[in-house]
């Protein structure tokens, strides 16, 4: 307690404060625009922080992580084209909201429920950091396995419309994410003898594409009226208070709604490639599940608006956990985290918050709380912007469109140097585009691409360490209960009244 207090006091002095002001906004800044992810934001950040106090570097990389997850959902939910794969879920709740002329509520909503995970996340991070994570070590390779089977299988089934449509896009994006290097093997697959193809495709070239490109093309071809939908053209002026979510709203949505989606995003953000992603599909199958009005999901539920979100958010302080405490990333972010404090001469790992308790302890106190202040500012930040955001659904779309399209392709370059990245992006925007004008959900597609690689390298080798022997994933108890949890998942998703299907 008393080093949380030392974390208090260290945070709310001028220069700390004004790091993380500086690190919220600009991960508001890269996470909103598609392309320039909070990843890119803190990559970006890494060389000025030689020069940094390592307590300031890691406050405003606290500041770049909580915004730049929870940004990825306005652009999602003002033109479906979401800054960040995050966003990918709550953009289809959030942009339906939109069309029907509840935008505001809609940014609301996402802001409390992404300020309400982070501060979940932020004191599960400062209580039961230990506990956690030594929990997570139990986690052996079957049982990674079967989760992210378990989180293949969840996509698919609550993807909307038919379920062979969903199947079909999730097996094209495993294929993609096989294009590449052999992981376990040293040879080119799927190459077709291009040395281009053999670096594989990136992630943010694929998602630049699935969402970006994509809805261009799809927005491009529609008429604006329809585009924006009649009562988004007749959008009256909003004021700040049209931002602040009703206190009837957040009851029809339910604390127990907001609490199990941020322990879901805390659970999967402390799982190595978990990441939020695939916290807010969890989250937002397991609210349509247990919601008593389950066809109201992507027509615009504020449930499942308020799930995926707190799943995001709540991600952060589950993937600092097992970084600070074993050293192994949670995700993309956290592995350049890493970065910043090798740098400062810190090694992640059991030792890190025990060895130099006296130096180490207050600092990284001070990244906790920093971590849930920074939570807070997603309220605020929806209150003092929010108009601003809104006005992304009025901007010429000439310009708008241009606009998106040249940070897309300038993300794309460069968080990779490549220039067939580029033109990467643009082909699986075109497929994607073809894929939707037939009625294939694109997300789904997405997923396989993100979980595709973890899902292949978990299964071989939990294969290899078994000889071959596929009772390894019924054998092992965790693996087990993770399979039977996808099966509870398919029967309970697919018999609902409303249901996908």
């Amino acid at each position: 307690m008393s080093e949380l207090l030392t974390g208090f006091t260290t945070l709310f002095t001028p220069w700390p404060f004004l790091y993380l002001v500086g690190g919220f906004l600009l991960g508001l800044f890269f996470g909103a625009i598609p392309g320039l992810t909070a990843t890119l934001a803190i990559a970006l950040l890494l060389p000025f922080t030689f020069g940094m106090e390592v307590v300031h570097a890691l406050i405003m990389v606290m500041g770049i992580y909580m915004a730049g997850i929870y940004a990825g959902s306005i652009t999602g939910i003002t033109v479906n084209i979401p800054g960040a794969p995050s966003g990918a879920i709550t953009s289809i709740d959030g942009h339906a909201l939109m069309k029907q002329g509840h935008g505001a509520q809609a940014l609301g909503l996402d802001a409390f429920a992404s300020s309400v995970g982070g501060m979940i996340g932020a004191v599960v991070l400062m209580l039961l950091a230990q506990p956690i994570s030594e929990l997570a070590l139990l986690f052996r390779t079957p049982d990674k396995f079967s989760l992210v089977l378990l989180a293949v299988v969840t996509v698919t089934v609550v993807a909307r419309g038919p379920i062979w449509p969903a199947i079909i896009a999730m097996t094209c994006g495993l294929m993609i994410s096989t294009v590449g290097i052999d992981p376990m093997v040293p040879v080119g697959r799927f190459d077709f003898d291009s040395y281009h193809l053999v670096e594989g495709i990136g992630l943010l070239p694929a998602v630049i594409g699935l969402f970006a490109v994509c809805e261009l093309l799809v927005q491009a071809s529609t008429p604006a009226h329809e585009m924006r939908g009649e009562a988004v053209a007749r959008m009256p002026k909003l004021r700040h208070r049209d931002f602040v979510p009703s206190l009837a709203m957040i009851r029809e949505i339910g604390p127990i709604t907001y609490i199990k989606s941020s322990i879901i995003g805390v659970l999967i953000g402390m799982l190595p490639g978990g990441g939020a992603s695939m916290a807010s599909f969890i989250a937002y199958a397991e609210a349509k599940r247990s919601s008593r009005r389950p066809e109201e999901f992507g027509q615009g539920s504020h449930e499942g608006l308020a799930a995926s979100e707190s799943a995001n958010n709540a991600m952060c302080g589950g993937a600092i956990i097992p970084l600070l405490t074993m050293g192994i990333p949670g995700d993309a972010v956290t592995a350049i985290i890493f970065g910043v404090l090798l740098i400062h001469g810190l090694v992640p790992g059991p030792g890190l918050l025990t060895d130099n308790a006296a130096t180490i302890a207050p600092m990284f106190a001070a990244l906790f709380v920093a971590l849930f202040v920074a939570s807070i500012f997603v309220l605020v930040s929806v209150i003092l912007f929010g108009p601003f955001y809104m006005r992304l659904a009025r901007i010429n779309r000439g310009v708008l469109y241009a606009f998106i399209a040249m940070i897309s392709m300038v993300g794309v370059y460069a968080s990779s140097f490549s220039g067939f990245q580029m033109w990467m992006a643009l082909a699986i925007g075109i497929f994607a585009f073809a894929l939707r004008r037939f009625n294939y959900p694109v997300v789904p597609m997405l997923m396989g691409v993100i979980l595709g690689p973890y899902l292949e390298e978990f299964l071989r080798r939990s294969l290899i360490v078994s000889k071959g022997d596929p009772l390894i994933f019924v054998t092992s108890p965790g693996s087990a209960g993770f399979l039977i949890l996808t099966l509870v998942f398919v029967w309970l998703l697919r018999i609902r009244p409303g249901a996908t299907g």
